[in-house]
């Protein structure tokens, strides 16, 4: 093997990786990662240990997602891409008469700019292979994450089943389930503290699918956030502190679990992060009939804007 390859580059050079993942070449970081994970979930070695076809395409949707979410592997990748599109397109134009026809100074022509695009070409190659060298010597912090993630929701899965077939119940963890944001944010700092929309779903989705978020336009250093699942909602709020220069509070809008309730009154006395303390005297019939209800998105995203309007109303008073 010559010095300085890696097993495997130039085949991946030449795989569509965004027909692998099902997306468009203008995808962004989070439409990216989202495909990734559905179709890792489907063919995850842990879920299919005696296919080796579904382990080989685990491995090819990984090293997708390792350059597509790399600037640098990204841009390199593009350009060959466009560069191979550019090739076949011009090999099309050239009908049979055309070749029969061409003079002898057109065709040295051809054969100068082909070596001029071959050359190009193999420039293009050399750069995104070199990117897919530096991505495998680094580690890809972004495979990582995602790898931990499907493998947290398969133990979700798992432990679903588990306790279904014991007779569980495991209603809080279906949702969706609301929490509050708080941060430091003076009215006149323009970056809201550190604090965007994207920003705070870049945090709060490691845990779970968020559905909504709203970051309020008039109190500053607010948001409301909307997940899936109760699950999700109670492992931001147990684990997330945000950003280190700015931390984040983090409370329940949604009644939280049973089992939260009581680990949240020891992190209020050890000075963790606090929540309402009107959540610990909710009757279980209003948790109940708060987990049950099934509203469709659009019309549940407005009920959180107004009622984070409402609260900056009474802020403002």
């Amino acid at each position: 093997m010559a010095a300085g390859k890696v097993p495997g580059s130039k085949e991946l050079m030449q795989m569509d990786l965004y027909g692998l993942l099902g997306i468009e070449a203008d995808a962004g970081q989070r439409e990216i990662k989202k495909a990734y994970r559905q179709k890792a979930l489907t063919c995850h070695p842990d879920k299919n240990p005696d296919n080796p076809r579904a382990a080989e395409l685990f491995h090819q949707l990984s090293q997708a997602l390792e350059i597509l979410t790399d600037g640098a592997a990204r841009a390199a990748y593009d350009k060959l891409r466009k560069a191979k599109e550019a090739a076949a397109k011009r090999t099309q134009q050239l009908d049979d008469k055309r070749k029969k026809v061409k003079l002898d100074l057109e065709a040295r022509e051809r054969e100068a700019q082909a070596r001029v695009t071959e050359e190009e070409e193999v420039l293009v190659a050399q750069t995104l292979e070199q990117e897919i060298i530096r991505l495998r010597e680094e580690g890809s912090r972004q495979l990582e994450e995602q790898k931990r993630l499907i493998l947290e929701q398969i133990t979700t899965e798992r432990e679903q089943k588990m306790q279904g077939s014991r007779g569980g119940n495991t209603e809080w963890e279906k949702g969706p389930a609301k929490i509050k944001l708080k941060w430091k944010c003076k009215k006149e700092d323009e970056t809201k503290g550190g604090y965007s929309e994207d920003v705070l779903i870049r945090l709060l989705e490691k845990y779970g699918q968020v559905l909504h978020i709203v970051v309020s336009s008039k109190s500053k250093g607010s948001a409301v956030a909307e997940f899936a699942t109760f699950k999700a909602a109670d492992l931001a709020v147990r684990n997330e502190i945000g950003l280190l220069n700015n931390p984040l509070k983090i409370s329940w809008l949604s009644t939280p679990p049973p089992s939260a309730v009581s680990d949240n009154q020891s992190k209020t006395s050890s000075g963790s992060t606090t929540h309402s303390s009107q959540n610990s005297v909710r009757s279980e019939r209003d948790f109940e009939s708060l987990v049950l209800m099934k509203m469709r998105q659009a019309a549940e995203r407005q009920r959180l804007i107004e009622q984070l309007q409402r609260e900056d109303e009474e802020a403002d008073a």
